[in-house]
């Protein structure tokens, strides 16, 4: 009876056709909706995931990087005074307010202010040392390519970023930032743009790097414990990437719009699958009634129908893995922000097939017509 099902779709694939393409589509839109899910709420963590950190610490309650609230100097010197610790580094953080050299209306960005040396955690995996060692030039600055139309600024000229005078001296990839505009620059920079004197003789967040990795969170978890790491907190770099991406997924609401429009993606594609598999089966009808008076029972016939629910399902999701494929690459070429990892996207395939599936049962029920007494109507 297997084989019947596979030989009724290669003869009547015109029948088929249209559910095909409505799981291949289905699927195709969750995999692209959850890569660009994971791309854009994954720039939210970018400051963590493209650095080489173990350890964060910052101001107790931040939900976000893009949240961080300075604290006190002295809280490297608390990092240090851990045995487990062995290289700690501030990163600050600077609203600013951008002009291009061309004028016009100015555009929110976020100034990031790195150790600028080679060997530096912030950024590691993002910038090359070479691209590190041009910000130690006083006033100059890195800018994502994603983000130079949106500047309106080209390499080696100049702009204001809180009415101070800076220049573009390198070009980054992979930086985007969410709801707004990163800007990479020296710490020394940073302070200079920095229009909050109280903020001058503090720091964002501090960076640490342990001698044993691994022990990341049982050493964030003493330092948290400690009494004298004072009024501030510690994450893991995995914890708070997290967190981070948590905060904009759920907290701003944005989790609740995917899962509803996944939804409505799966119902659409839902019905327009069964209905098309169900007049599938009535149009061969008489076929089914056949082979159930030559002694085929019912669920001998419904296996047929759930083995061609299968194969509908297989083949659209093959030509959506494809074509999803084709356009995510196109996308990563034009600074669209998408990532996709295996594990999601084997939970969209799964979510396509469990479409075709039920698909499949909905359209058993129009077995209930392969009566044998209708073929003497």
């Amino acid at each position: 009876m297997v084989a019947l099902a596979r030989k009724t779709l290669v003869y009547e694939w015109r029948r088929f056709l249209p559910a095909i393409l409505a799981v291949g589509f289905a699927g195709l839109l969750q995999l692209l909706q959850a890569a660009l899910v994971l791309g854009i709420f994954g720039s939210a963590s970018i400051y963590i995931t493209g650095s080489t950190a173990d350890l964060w610490a910052g101001y107790p309650g931040t939900q976000s990087v893009s949240l961080g609230q300075p604290i006190d100097r002295s809280v490297a010197m608390r990092l240090y005074m851990d045995p487990a610790v062995s290289r700690v580094e501030p990163f600050d953080w600077v609203d600013g307010n951008w002009r291009g050299p061309h004028g016009g209306g100015g555009v929110s960005v976020f100034v990031c202010g790195i150790d600028a040396n080679a060997d530096g955690m912030m950024f590691a995996r993002k910038l090359s040392p070479a691209l590190r060692e041009r910000l130690k030039q006083p006033d100059s600055i890195i800018v994502d390519a994603a983000d130079l139309d949106t500047l309106g600024i080209r390499l080696g000229e100049t702009a204001r970023i809180n009415g101070q005078r800076v220049h573009v001296v390198g070009i980054s990839h992979g930086l985007r930032a969410l709801g707004g505009v990163n800007v990479v620059t020296s710490l020394d920079t940073a302070r200079k743009l920095d229009d909050d004197p109280e903020d001058l003789h503090r720091m964002t967040f501090y960076l640490a790097k342990l001698h044993d990795p691994s022990q990341a969170a049982a050493v964030a978890q003493r330092l948290r414990g400690s009494s004298s790491f004072g009024p501030y907190t510690v994450w893991t770099a995995q914890s708070f990437a997290r967190r981070s991406q948590l905060y904009w997924i759920l907290d701003t609401g944005a989790g609740v719009g995917v899962l509803f429009l996944a939804g409505i993606v799966f119902l659409v594609g839902a019905v327009i699958t069964s209905q098309t598999l169900i007049a599938a089966v009535i149009g061969s009808i008489q076929q089914y009634a056949t082979l159930n008076a030559l002694g085929v029972g019912v669920w001998a016939l419904r296996r047929v129908v759930m083995e061609q629910a299968f194969w509908v399902g297989l083949i659209g999701l093959a030509g959506s893995v494809l074509l999803g494929g084709g356009l995510l690459a196109l996308g990563r070429s034009n600074n669209v922000p998408v990532s996709l990892d295996p594990l999601t996207a084997l939970a969209c395939l799964a979510l396509g097939m469990g479409l075709a599936i039920v698909s499949g049962l909905a359209a058993m029920r129009s077995l209930n017509r392969a009566d044998p007494a209708s073929l003497l109507r």
